[in-house]
């Protein structure tokens, strides 16, 4: 039996797992292997870990890596706990294949740990450019340590190609979040209100703000301009909560302090894939900087204002509109975005993400790839002398 690890470090990308875990438990030959780490541990973030038990999953190790201090230097040292926690996980529970997703620094750790150890190492959503965080260089990091390449469009397998990856490694498998839209039944407007004890009389905002990581100095300043902007538009808004990068600290601060001033604020902590997806059903607009307003949203045709920098670089639908971090710039793009010409203009929209059946594709190649020395020792390609912008003295 086949024995695929797979590390999960907070509730976002156990969300995009979630079909691939559900493809791997239902297989008789493979073995699921679930490393969990990073906020699924923290009880600031809510202790998730308790989701993914009580949806039947069975964790093969914890990995304790997340230092409370709140600062790059915390990030840094937490990257190095993370290495030797996950080196020894592996050690104790060897998978054949390791599944890791994305750009955050608690995954960067697992696969740093995995390379010595000569753990084959499947990256799902590489290829893809965030030039506000530091997340950006993590990823494509990943992605040289890593041995087959689960990419969301064309665009980022070309992107992987030039980075010296063999064209077999990689497979366009679409985005596995997409893929939940098939399978998550979404909560009625009243379940949701009676879940989470809300009621708003119109659609909300729904805003995530997480901290740009190449901009920590500015956190405090982006968040009250933010917050200064909704305060202006006057809507009900529901708040998910920040990530665990350097700053969040200021941003979940600010948000407790405004949904006090604010009766029409609801702030949750910890929202699962059903009830985010639900949410944005209901949603009249994003606001914010997370990469579900780019890879999630254009699939529920919902108009999304993009923050900042820390989603530049990523391919985006029409539903996007992308504004600075000024609360003028933002109140304009929350009233573009609510303008019924411009959800008009949505009308047969198709999202750069795929059709949400990534799952299976990404699953059958980690059943079938062969597991040898050809998989695990890489040759670099180097692109063609003619090709564009590669400059011959």
């Amino acid at each position: 039996m086949r024995k695929i690890g797979l590390v999960s470090v907070g509730r976002s990308d156990y969300g995009i797992y979630l079909p691939v875990l559900k493809a791997i438990h239902a297989d008789p030959d493979l073995e699921l292997l679930l490393f969990v780490s990073g906020m699924h541990l923290a009880p600031g973030f809510g202790l998730t870990v308790d989701a993914i038990v009580s949806d039947g999953f069975k964790i093969a190790a914890k990995v304790e890596m997340l230092l409370a201090s709140n600062t790059p230097e915390g990030m840094a040292k937490s990257i190095g706990l993370g290495i030797i926690g996950y080196a020894q996980s592996f050690v104790e529970n060897r998978p054949d294949i390791l599944v890791v997703l994305g750009d955050r620094f608690e995954m960067y750790a697992a696969v740093v740990a995995a390379l010595p150890l000569r753990i084959p190492v499947a990256h799902i959503h590489g290829g893809e450019v965030t030039e506000g965080a530091i997340d950006d260089a993590l990823r494509h990091s990943m992605t040289k340590m890593s041995h087959l390449h689960f990419v969301s469009n064309r665009e980022y397998a070309r992107r992987v190609e030039q980075m010296g990856e063999e064209e077999w490694r990689i497979t366009v498998s679409g985005a596995p979040s997409l893929d939940n839209l098939n399978s998550v039944p979404l909560l009625s407007l009243k379940e949701i209100e009676e879940r989470y004890n809300i009621r708003f009389d119109h659609p909300p905002l729904l805003v995530t703000f997480h901290p740009v990581t190449l901009e920590i100095d500015q956190v405090e300043y982006q968040i009250d301009e933010l917050l200064a902007a909704l305060h202006e538009c006057g809507m009900p808004t529901i708040f998910t909560m920040p990530n665990a990068d350097a700053g969040n600290a200021i941003i979940r601060r600010k948000v407790v302090e405004y949904e006090k001033e604010h009766p029409k604020t609801w702030m949750l902590e910890n929202l699962g894939t059903q009830a985010y997806f639900s949410l944005m059903r209901y949603s009249a607009l994003m606001v914010g900087n997370s990469s579900s307003g780019i890879i999630e949203a254009p699939s529920f045709i919902l108009p999304v204002v993009n923050i900042g920098t820390r989603q530049k670089g990523r391919a985006r639908a029409a539903n996007v509109i992308d504004v600075g971090y000024s609360r003028n710039e933002i109140i304009s793009g929350i009233y573009k975005g609510l303008s019924g010409f411009f959800r008009d203009s949505l009308s047969g929209l198709k999202n750069p993400y795929g059709e949400g059946l990534a799952a299976e594709k990404i699953v059958t190649r980690l059943k079938t790839v062969n597991i040898d020395s050809a998989l695990v020792r890489k040759h670099f390609c180097d692109l063609p002398a003619s090709f564009p912008g590669v400059k011959r003295q």
